[in-house]
């Protein structure tokens, strides 16, 4: 019995990527594509195994023929997937509190390096956010070179794609959200802020910040302090020091206080 293949697919390249998108299961995986002379390496037969017990079809193929497979996506991988296009996820799903817990909701306006976007999407995922959400037009869209930059946390991420982003952050001020919007010139610190409630936090991008219509929506704008010549952060490092400034102020890593190695008993 032949299995149906969808309408739309895409080459996943790389180990991570290939490996995550068929942990997370959200994808419909077609086949599994290994480089002869790294088929049998362990991490590469654990791919296998995986991609076999869901039933997809494994081909091994020359190092030639993976370079050509993966085109401009990377150089001659080892490993890559073809799978149904990424799986983005509704507005509805973080408009409902229910559905989207009180975790904080990235937005990103203006990010337009796919590599900045990856790096985002790794932080934003091991930060515990609840979705990310960008704009269709002037942003780099969830692509696989972006799964692979991410090292594979996009297949977890929940992310969804707006027509107009003011709109949305307004949708969501009206489920009970605040909007922060992370500013290198704003006076409030967010180390000084309390960004314990629910939260949507907008970071723009480097090279014209957040749009004024974007910016206009924002209850509160907030900056991280800097010291040095160089004029601010990137969005990716400021998109992580924030958002584990928001988990830390939230208590969700608090652990019980450990006893002073040097003490004796006795």
């Amino acid at each position: 019995m032949r299995i149906a293949v969808p309408v739309k697919t895409e080459i996943l390249c790389g180990f991570h990527a290939v490996k995550e998108a068929l942990a997370a299961g959200r994808r419909h995986p077609v086949e599994l594509y290994v480089e002869r002379e790294h088929g049998e390496s362990a991490r590469v037969k654990s791919l296998r195994e995986s991609a076999g017990a869901r039933g997809v079809a494994v081909r091994t193929l020359t190092s030639a023929q993976m370079a050509a497979l993966a085109g401009a996506a990377a150089a001659q991988p080892a490993v890559a997937l073809r799978a149904s296009a990424y799986p983005l996820a509704e507005l509805a799903d973080i408009m409902d509190p229910a559905a989207a817990g009180t975790e904080p909701v990235l937005a990103l306006d203006c990010i337009l390096d796919p590599h900045n976007l990856g790096a985002i999407v790794r932080s934003a995922l091991c930060a515990g956010v609840a979705a990310v959400v960008i704009p269709k037009d002037r942003a780099a869209p969830p692509t696989p070179a972006v799964s692979k930059i991410s090292a594979g946390a996009l297949e977890h991420v929940r992310l969804v794609q707006v027509t107009n982003l003011a709109r949305t952050l307004e949708h969501l001020k009206s489920c009970g959200r605040w909007v922060a919007g992370l500013d290198r010139a704003a006076p409030r610190s967010v180390f000084e802020t309390d960004l314990t409630m629910p939260l949507v936090l907008v970071i723009g991008g480097e090279a014209r910040g957040m749009r004024a219509l974007v910016r206009k929506t924002c209850d509160l704008m907030v900056s991280i302090p800097q010291s040095g010549a160089i004029d601010s952060l990137n969005a990716a490092a400021a998109a992580v020091v924030t958002l584990y400034e928001i988990r830390r102020q939230r208590g969700v890593d608090r652990a019980a206080p450990r006893t002073n190695p040097r003490s004796t008993d006795g």
